[in-house]
Formats: C-alpha cells, structure tokens, sequence
C-alpha cells in the first residue's frame, strides 16, 4: 500500500504558478533563517490527519500565498492520515523538506514543523482556535499560518494581514487570501482614499458632502468616528499616517482649483500645517518614510505628474523618480516600502500604467507589470509582496505579485475594485 501510495504521490502537480508578467522580477537580498536558503522555495507538506480539514485547508492555502515554499498537494484520502507518527521515509521519496502536522491535544490545536530530511520535529506550540462560526475564527488560523513561515525562514508571513479597497462608493475589508469582505463605512455616504492607521485598529477616508470632502478617522471595533480637525471645509483627500501615527498628511484643493499638502497632529487634534506651496500646480499623494522623517508624492510641477520627495516639515522638495519626457507618461499612485529601501508607484507606458520599483538610493527603477492596466500598488509588511488594481481578468481588481519571483495572483472580488490598501499584521482577533 505504502509504495502504491508512494508512486501515486509523486505523480502529484505541485500548486501551480498563477501567470507571470514578462518583466523580470526585483532582486530585493539577501534574507536570513534558521535553515531556510534565501533565494529558494523549499518543498513543504501539509500533513492530512483526522478532522481539522477547513484549519488546514486555510494553512495550506496561507503558505503557498507566502511564496516562500512549494507546496506539495497530496491526493485525497492520503492513508498517512492519522498516523500515531509521521512517516518521514514517504515523505523524503515525495521529495519534502518541511511538514507542518496539526493535531488536536487536550483541546487544542497542537502545530508541530517537521524536519523530514533529520526526521525530528524542530517546532511545536499549541494554539486555541476558536469555533469556526466565531469571528476570529480565520484570523487565528492565519495566525498559525504566519508562525510556521517563522519558524522555517525566520521572518513571520502576511496571512494575518488585512487590505481595504473601495467597492462602489464604499470601503471594504478583506484577508489577505480574499475572503471575508465587509463593509467599513456606512451604505449612505461615498467615500475615497480608505487608508489603515499604523496599529490597524482605525481608518482615515474621505467623506464626500455637498461641495466638500472633510477626512474621517473611524476606530473598526466600536464605529466611533470623527471629523480631523482643519479639514472640516474645502475637499480634502489621499490622507496618510505617519508611521507613529500621531500625524496625517493629506492633500487640499483650494478655492483656486491648486491641490498643496497638509500636515495636522490627529492625536491632539490640532496644528494644521502647509507642507506645498502649489503655485500653478498640485501635490497630492503622500506617503510616509518608515523613519517618518520624509514624505514622497505626486507633482504637477514638471507638467505631468511625476513622484518628488520632501522632508517631513515640507523643506528640501526634489524630483525622486526619474522620467524622461515624452517617453514616459504620468506617474501616480507611490508608497514607501517597510524597510524604506524602495518606493512602488505607476507610471503611464504607451498610454498603459504599469507598476514600477524605484529603488531610493540609486533613483533607478525597475518594472514589475506590462499585462493590461495596472495601478495603486500597496506594500505587504514583510517588504516582499505589492497588492496593485489591475483590469488583465477584464475588470477592475485587486492582484499580489511576489517581487521576488514575479508569481502573481488575483483576490477574485465582487464589483469593480479600487485604491487597494494593505494592513500591517494581526495579533489575536483583529478588528
């Protein structure tokens, strides 16, 4: 039965690659695990067991979205399941390097990483997982999905992550593996630019009223919202949080029709402050450095939208990302990476946007799309993976590229999708 097994296995198809963009993905370094070789994509095995199949189907599916592993499907009905042990020999003929056990000990769920080469268990930790039609039900599955990414590379996965987008006129929530969507802000208002605050625990968006468009602060876990104070007039809008998350900057138009950008302490609700003096331009966009001491954005000034950088306090404006003038486009959309290495923005190429790296130091820059109209990228917390809105499926939604291996995916929403926002992690129950 085991050998039957065996040649059945190895005839398996690992989880296929979802289509890749001709543009070579970014070489982003070097990063450094326990036993984990960076650069490459060990083989990893589920292992089947009784019960526990939605928990591990959601593990399952949360490390290969890592792309940090190839992840070997087993076929169903695999005998191995339930084993009093594992059955390591099989496992190093199917070639894995990894398997992640879940078992059920004393009411609770028991995780153990198995090293198949050695055939020792390297880690173990148990972990409460509540009743599946509990809230924080998926959130703490994704916890444990997360876990083991540290356990074998030393850096956590982004399965316990959250993006917001705009849905028609409102904003959603969803996991960073497409599921749960809900709604954040209210059916009777239109909103724009939905933004998460540093701990994740409120959002920042624009709320449009007759004429103006005065910028949100809303906590998700009691729905207590308010007005930020300055921008109660005039339309107000693209607003971001400094990484400590005392401050907003944001962009205004005036009564003129110019677009400059503000900054305002929101955790003492005062001292509004000018950062762009936008004489016959506009400035829009900010996006925070992780050191919080500079801001990049959008500039009409050249003529065409293009990505410039400034100190916080709105001094030692200059041109950040290079463009050539009539061979490349507009360029819109950037946001500061979480090591503060690289900005991603989109730039218009043969009337197409496409999302671009620029790397910060050297202001050179790399393309990481070209299939249809790609936009609005996000960064995931590990620095790794960008969410971006792109119309390639025939309609607007949100897709995730690794960078380091070019491999894409799509969160298959309902509607047309825009302005995709990602979430720092989760610990426990989010919001």
């Amino acid at each position: 039965m085991r050998a039957c097994l065996a040649v059945g296995v190895l005839a398996l198809v690992t989880v296929p690659l979802a289509a890749q963009d001709p543009a070579p993905p970014i070489d982003r370094g070097v990063r450094v695990g326990i036993t984990y070789t960076p650069g490459t994509r060990p083989r990893l095995v589920v292992i089947p067991g009784p019960g526990l199949d939605s928990v591990r189907a959601i593990v399952q599916r949360d490390l290969d979205y890592s792309d940090r592993f190839e992840v070997l499907l087993l076929p169903p009905g695999d005998a191995t399941g339930g084993a009093a042990t594992v059955n390591y020999a099989l496992y190093r003929t199917l070639g894995a390097e990894y398997g992640i056990e879940l078992r059920l000990e004393g009411g609770r769920m028991s995780v153990r990483l198995h090293d198949i080469g050695a055939g020792t268990v390297r880690q173990q930790q148990p972990f409460v997982i509540p009743e599946q039609s509990a809230p924080d039900f998926r959130m703490s599955v994704h916890q444990v999905s997360d876990e083991a990414v540290r356990w074998i590379t030393g850096t956590p996965g982004v399965a316990t992550t959250r993006l917001l987008v705009l849905l028609g006129k409102r904003a959603y929530r969803v996991d960073s593996d497409g599921a749960d969507v809900t709604a954040v802000t209210p059916a009777s208002e239109s909103v724009l630019s939905p933004t998460w605050s540093p701990d994740g625990q409120s959002i920042a968006y624009t709320r449009f009223l007759d004429g103006t468009g005065p910028i949100i602060v809303q906590r998700l876990a009691t729905g207590e919202r308010r007005t930020v104070t300055g921008t109660e007039s005039q339309l107000n809008f693209t607003p971001a949080f400094s990484p400590d998350g005392r401050t907003l900057a944001f962009a205004r138009t005036d009564q003129q029709g110019g677009t400059d950008l503000y900054a305002v302490n929101v955790a003492d609700q005062c001292c509004l402050r000018r950062l762009t003096v936008g004489r016959f331009a506009d400035n829009l966009s900010p996006t925070y450095a992780p050191d919080g001491r500079r801001i990049a954005f959008v500039s009409t000034r050249p003529g065409s939208p293009q990505i410039y950088v400034m100190s916080s306090d709105g001094t030692d404006q200059e041109l950040l990302a290079p463009y050539d003038y009539g061979a490349t486009g507009p360029s819109n959309g950037p946001e500061w990476s979480p090591d503060g290495a690289a900005v991603a923005f989109h730039r218009e190429i043969d009337r197409a946007p496409q999302v671009f790296l620029l790397d910060v130091g050297s202001r050179r820059y790399k393309q990481l799309t070209s299939s249809g109209r790609n936009s609005d990228p996000t960064w995931a917390p590990d620095g790794r993976h960008l969410a971006f809105v792109s119309d390639r499926s025939g309609r607007r939604q949100v897709w995730i590229i690794d960078t380091e291996t070019g491999r894409i995916r799509q969160l298959p929403l309902s509607g047309e999708v825009r302005l995709p926002h990602w979430s720092r992690r989760f610990g426990g129950a989010a919001p």
